[in-house]
């Protein structure tokens, strides 16, 4: 069963390597989709892969890298994307 999530990443998550990090780990799960910076300090995106690869990409973002430090973290459950074939960073 594929997954497509939708997160939200709070804490000292810009500045630190966040983004190429996260595009690192969503592509050893396998997953598709973005991440990009928000204005208010947040990290957003969205992820698609396969349940098991999703869930442990969600725990991945839960701690996120070595200088990361993460306060927070939303996802939610969106419906799938055909077609789409990379994970990268948006602006």
């Amino acid at each position: 069963m594929t997954r497509r999530i939708r997160f939200l990443v709070s804490g000292r998550v810009q500045g630190v390597g966040f983004r190429a990090a996260t595009v690192g780990a969503a592509r050893r799960c396998g997953a598709t989709g973005f991440v990009r910076n928000r204005a208010d300090g947040a990290v957003e995106g969205e992820a698609q892969a396969a349940a098991a690869a999703i869930a442990s990409f969600a725990h991945w973002l839960s701690h996120g890298p070595a200088f990361a430090r993460v306060d927070g973290l939303e996802v939610r459950e969106l419906p799938t994307v055909a077609g789409e074939t990379t994970f990268d960073v948006r602006r």
